[in-house]
């Protein structure tokens, strides 16, 4: 099936123009869908805002930028980046003189953890801290951020923020066998979730991924009113995921990754933009394709839904760049490796019955399974030895041409956006990248 508001037409108008503001709620990275965005507003001619999430020092304690770290952070963003930290999440939050939940973490052990219990009451007050702090940072940003908006302008705010994994070292021992483990390394997922380990980590995804998009929207409410009330439009976009539709047996079907244990907090996100789009603030969220960046080289296997857009990139109205895009794909393969043999691993995976079974948007995010993992791992594993250098993959190739897609189609699609969320699948990519090329 096809997602439901999946976009299908490439958005055509902007009302974004020279001197109006983006503002980046969000650091920005190397790797990241951000960096699209963030091209498309420099070509617009845009003011370019960012924040940062700031910086711990050798206590835990947050700090600002030092003088060099800003000065770097903005050369890369191309703009005015306000020093106030915004940190999101709890782990490391705690009333004065009690236990951070990283600390009450520590005392996890491999052989323990699934029967360790957390005393919630305490939990509750160091996510009230957390959210404070936040907040407390949050007004200040506004504050200033206010001032460098001027009159007439219209404001594009580009929510970025996501992850929230507790800095515990049980955890990283736990995620490796949950997203990477096979045979008896095998992890059960549903077993993390149930456990006291995994209900933090779930609170504190929500508090990272999903309710800073309502602290961005609500503190920036009177900068809004202004801006509306002087003629301007504001928009708001988050980068979401809940699966992908892409081509298998010829047809675009929806797939999602699996583990994908932040997917109760993309829920959470889009419900956010759900409330505001009904109080009429045009807040939208885009599911976007799988890809690799620094946060998803915790997962394996993220090449195996991602592939397929070469053959999307041929179905779209493929042209010569197109093709030359699967040469440079088998350009990256060792000799004796063929693309061909890559993309039938590919069609073999997403036509087995394990894969055809967690095709379920309903029951989405689901946990993963030992099936589930003796056949992606060992296809993951397969494809990138297939490559001449596992720091050139395909799956890095691919990735940059997604990045290069969605800027564009969130930029202008966000001028009228349809809807509260929409998806943008292998086909709405394929389209975009060949329009730039042709």
């Amino acid at each position: 099936m096809i997602p439901p508001n999946s976009l299908h037409q490439l958005p055509k108008k902007n009302i974004f123009r020279k001197g109006d503001v983006f503002v980046l709620f969000g650091e920005l990275f190397g790797r990241g869908y951000a960096n699209g965005l963030v091209r498309e507003a420099r070509k617009a001619g845009m003011q370019i805002i960012g924040i940062t999430v700031g910086r711990r020092d050798e206590t835990n304690k947050l700090r600002p930028l030092t003088d060099d770290e800003l000065a770097s952070a903005e050369s890369g963003l191309g703009g005015k980046i306000i020093n106030v930290p915004l940190m999101a999440g709890f782990d490391l939050d705690a009333p004065d003189g009690e236990p951070t939940p990283t600390e009450l973490l520590g005392t996890m052990t491999l052989k323990t953890w699934m029967e360790d219990r957390l005393d919630w009451t305490h939990i509750e007050k160091c996510r009230q801290v957390g959210v404070r702090r936040f907040q407390n940072s949050l007004g200040a940003v506004m504050s200033a951020l206010d001032g460098m908006i001027g009159e007439g302008r219209n404001v594009f705010f580009a929510h970025t923020m996501a992850g929230g994994i507790p800095r515990a070292k049980v955890f990283l021992a736990i995620a490796n066998r949950v997203y990477k483990g096979r045979g008896e390394r095998f992890l059960s997922s549903q077993a993390l979730v149930a456990s006291d380990l995994g209900k933090l980590i779930l609170q504190n995804f929500d508090e990272v991924s999903a309710n800073t998009f309502q602290h961005l929207i609500e503190g920036s409410g009177s900068i809004r009113r202004r801006v509306e009330g002087s003629g301007g439009q504001v928009r708001y976009t988050a980068y979401g995921y809940h699966g992908t539709a892409i081509l298998i047996g010829g047809s675009y079907q929806w797939q999602t990754y699996t583990n994908y244990t932040q997917g109760h907090a993309k829920i959470k996100l889009e419900r956010i933009a759900q409330t505001a789009w009904a109080d009429g603030i045009k807040a939208t969220v885009y599911n976007c394709p799988e890809i690799r960046t620094n946060s998803s080289d915790i997962f394996s296997g993220v090449e195996l839904p991602l592939i397929p857009l070469l053959h999307a990139l041929r179905k779209e109205g493929g042209g010569p760049w197109a093709e030359a895009q699967w040469q440079a794909c088998r350009d990256l393969l060792a000799d004796g490796s063929s693309l061909e043999d890559v993309l039938q691993m590919v069609a073999d995976f997403h036509d087995s019955e394990v894969s055809r079974g967690l095709r379920d948007f309903a029951a989405w995010p689901m946990p993963n399974s030992l099936a589930l993992a003796d056949l992606m791992l060992p296809t993951s594993d397969a494809i990138v030895q297939m490559h001449k250098d596992r720091s050139a993959l395909i799956t890095d190739l691919l990735s940059g041409l997604v990045i290069e897609a969605t800027g564009p189609l969130i930029f202008f699609e966000s001028s009228a956006p349809k809807s509260h969320v929409l998806w943008l699948n292998h086909d709405i990519v394929a389209r975009q990248l060949n329009q730039l090329h042709s």
